[in-house]
């Protein structure tokens, strides 16, 4: 499970699932978009949940073994990743005797003991954090990390949005059926038609 806002979806995103799913010797990866992605509520406008996914799914059409997961979005409300996996195996028959692995990068590994109802996680999922090559974060030795180093992309989320205000290149950055998404949505403040 690798969950996320996904506003947008880029290279990044992808390398990383890829790599964890290799990695592992996973069956699939779930991009699982954020309904209410609640630490991130309040500080910026969000992209409306159903472009989020229509980008997210644009993103893994074409890659085997990535899929897009939408469990939050019918919950509606925030969304808590120990809420998702339960749902996921309540209401989908292929994961009742699944073993699940929630995906998480080496900046926001540090915070996941504040998430909602952490010690019920940490039953639920193994807690795979995502390495950049050099020094890995130190973290709660509490937990029982799963590492996975994947190549270094400094592509952000934030970064990627203020491109499309300032009309800077994103060639590489974003994958052109993403590209797609968001030109016939006119997202991000980026006209239909024009070239990004």
């Amino acid at each position: 499970l690798f969950g996320g806002t996904f506003d947008p979806p880029h290279v990044g995103h992808l390398v990383t699932a890829v790599n964890v799913m290799h990695a592992l010797k996973l069956d699939q990866v779930i991009l699982m978009v954020a309904n209410v992605p609640w630490q991130k509520e309040g500080s910026r406008a969000i992209t409306p949940v159903q472009d989020r996914f229509a980008m997210v799914e644009a993103a893994v059409a074409a890659v085997p073994g990535l899929v897009v997961g939408d469990t939050e979005i019918h919950t509606g409300g925030p969304s808590y990743t120990v809420d998702t996996l339960r749902s996921l195996r309540q209401q989908n028959a292929e994961y009742v005797n699944a073993t699940f692995f929630t995906i998480v990068g080496d900046d926001a590994a540090a915070g996941v003991p504040t998430w909602e109802r952490f010690e019920e996680l940490t039953e639920l999922t193994r807690l795979v954090v995502v390495d950049r090559p050099g020094a890995p974060v130190a973290l709660s030795t509490d937990i029982d990390w799963i590492r996975v180093e994947v190549p270094r992309l400094d592509v952000s989320s934030t970064d990627l949005r203020s491109r499309f205000t300032d009309g800077r290149p994103l060639d590489y950055l974003i994958t052109q059926p993403v590209l797609g998404v968001i030109r016939e949505r006119s997202l991000y403040s980026l006209p239909i038609g024009a070239q990004a």
